[in-house]
C-alpha cells in the first residue's frame, strides 16, 4: 500500500464521503423546500445560507488552535455529530426558523471538524506526498457530492416530488459517518501546560511565508462567490430544476475525478503553479458563464469550473500544510479555511447586490480578477525558471 494512504486517510475519506452524500442530498432541494413547502421568501433562503457559512467560518478560526492544543479525534467526532444533529433538526422543522437552526448547527459542526481532520490526514505523511493525501480526500468527499444529489433526484421522482421524506433519508449516512470516526487513530503527544503555552499563541507564531500565501489565497476568495449563484445563472440561461441538479452533479463529478491527479501534480510541480492553472479554469468558467446564453456551452463551462475546484481545493490545503510544522497544522488550516470562508461570504454579498437580472456583471468582474490572480501566481514562477 502507498506510504501516504494511511489508515486515517482511508477512514476520514470514507467519513467525508458519507457526510457529504447526506449534505448534498439536501443542498439542491432545500431552497425549493423552504420556498414551496414552508412558504419562506427568497430573502430568507439567502439569509439562512449566509448565517450558516458565517458560523462555519468563525468556528474554523477558533477551533484551529484548539486542535493543536488538545486531542483532535474528539473535535472531529463532535463536528460530524453536530452535522448529523443539524440534519435531524431540519427534518423535523415545521417552519423556516427550524431550518435556520438546523443549518447553523450543521455548519458549526463543519467548522469544528475541518482543521483537526486536515491535520490528522497528514500526520506522519511526508510533505512531498501531501498533495496526494488531500487530492484523494477531496475525491472521496466530492464523490459524496455526486451520489447525494443523484439520490435526492431519484427520491424526488419516486416520492412524487415530496421533499420532506428525503430530509429523513439524509440522516442515515450522516449518522454512519459519525460512527466511523471511532476507527480514527491519533498518536499520544505530550501537551504543554496552559501557563507555558497559551491556546492562541500558535496563531502569532505562524511563519511569514504562511501569511503571504494565505493573503493571496484569501484575497482571491473575495471574488469566488458561492456556487448557489452559479446555479442561479444556469436557471437564468434556461436550465430547469432537474437540469440544474444534473449540472451540479456534473460539476462535482469533474471535481472528484480531477482532484487526485491535481494532487499528484502538486507533489511534482510547485503548488503555486497547479493552483494558478486552476485559476485559469476559474476565469474561463466565470467569464464564459457571464457571456453565454447557450445551454451546451454552459455545460462545458460548468465542467471547466469543476477543474478549477479540483486544482485548488485540496492543492491549497496541501500548500498551506507544507508551510508549517507538525505542531501547527490545525492552527494553520483553521485560520486559512476560516478566513477563506469569510472571503467567500463577502463575495456572495457583493455579487448578490450586483446580480441584477442575469448576473453577467459580477461573473465578468470575478472572472477577470481570477485571471489576474493566476498571473500573480504563474508569472513569478515562469520568470525564475528562465533566469
Amino acid at each position: 500500500m502507498a506510504s501516504w494512504l494511511t489508515r486515517n486517510v482511508r477512514v476520514l475519506s470514507a467519513v467525508s464521503f458519507l457526510q457529504d452524500a447526506a449534505s448534498e442530498l439536501l443542498y439542491p432541494l432545500l431552497p425549493i423546500y423552504l420556498t414551496a413547502v414552508l412558504g419562506a421568501p427568497a430573502s430568507v433562503v439567502g439569509a439562512i445560507e449566509g448565517a450558516a457559512e458565517g458560523a462555519a467560518s468563525l468556528t474554523k478560526l477558533a477551533v484551529g488552535p484548539l486542535g493543536d492544543r488538545f486531542s483532535k479525534r474528539p473535535l472531529i467526532a463532535t463536528g460530524y455529530g453536530m452535522a448529523a444533529l443539524g440534519k435531524i433538526i431540519i427534518a423535523v422543522a415545521a417552519a423556516w426558523p427550524g431550518v435556520l437552526a438546523g443549518r447553523v448547527v450543521d455548519r458549526l459542526g463543519k467548522g469544528i471538524r475541518g482543521a483537526p481532520r486536515d491535520a490528522l490526514l497528514v500526520d506522519g505523511v511526508d510533505k512531498s506526498l501531501r498533495g496526494r493525501v488531500f487530492g484523494f480526500h477531496r475525491t472521496m468527499d466530492t464523490l459524496g457530492a455526486v451520489v447525494g444529489p443523484l439520490l435526492g433526484l431519484i427520491g424526488y421522482e419516486l416520492l412524487d416530488h415530496h421533499i420532506a421524506p428525503l430530509l429523513y433519508i439524509a440522516i442515515v449516512p450522516a449518522v454512519l459517518s459519525v460512527l466511523l470516526v471511532v476507527l480514527v487513530r491519533e498518536p499520544r503527544r505530550a501537551v504543554p501546560s496552559a501557563k507555558r503555552q497559551p491556546i492562541f499563541r500558535g496563531v502569532r507564531e505562524l511563519p511569514r511565508r504562511y501569511w503571504r500565501v494565505t493573503a493571496v489565497l484569501v484575497g482571491f476568495g473575495i471574488v469566488n462567490f458561492p456556487d448557489a449563484l452559479l446555479l442561479l445563472r444556469l436557471n437564468e440561461i434556461g436550465f430547469g430544476v432537474v437540469e440544474v441538479i444534473l449540472a451540479y452533479v456534473g460539476y462535482n463529478l469533474v471535481y472528484a475525478l480531477g482532484s487526485f491527479p491535481a494532487g499528484v501534480l502538486a507533489d511534482r510541480l510547485p503548488r503555486s503553479v497547479v493552483f494558478g492553472f486552476g485559476l485559469i479554469f476559474f476565469a474561463v468558467g466565470y467569464i464564459g458563464l457571464g457571456m453565454t446564453t447557450d445551454p451546451l456551452a454552459a455545460w462545458l463551462l460548468i465542467a471547466a469550473y469543476g477543474m478549477f475546484t479540483a486544482c485548488t481545493d485540496g492543492v491549497g490545503k496541501a500548500w498551506i500544510s507544507s508551510l508549517v510544522g507538525g505542531d501547527r497544522q490545525a492552527t494553520a488550516q483553521g485560520v486559512f479555511q476560516g478566513a477563506s470562508g469569510f472571503a467567500v461570504l463577502a463575495a456572495g454579498l457583493w455579487a448578490g447586490l450586483l446580480w441584477g437580472g442575469d448576473g453577467r456583471l459580477p461573473l465578468l468582474i470575478s472572472g477577470i480578477a481570477g485571471a489576474c490572480f493566476a498571473v500573480i501566481l504563474l508569472v513569478p514562477t515562469a520568470l525564475r525558471r528562465f533566469r
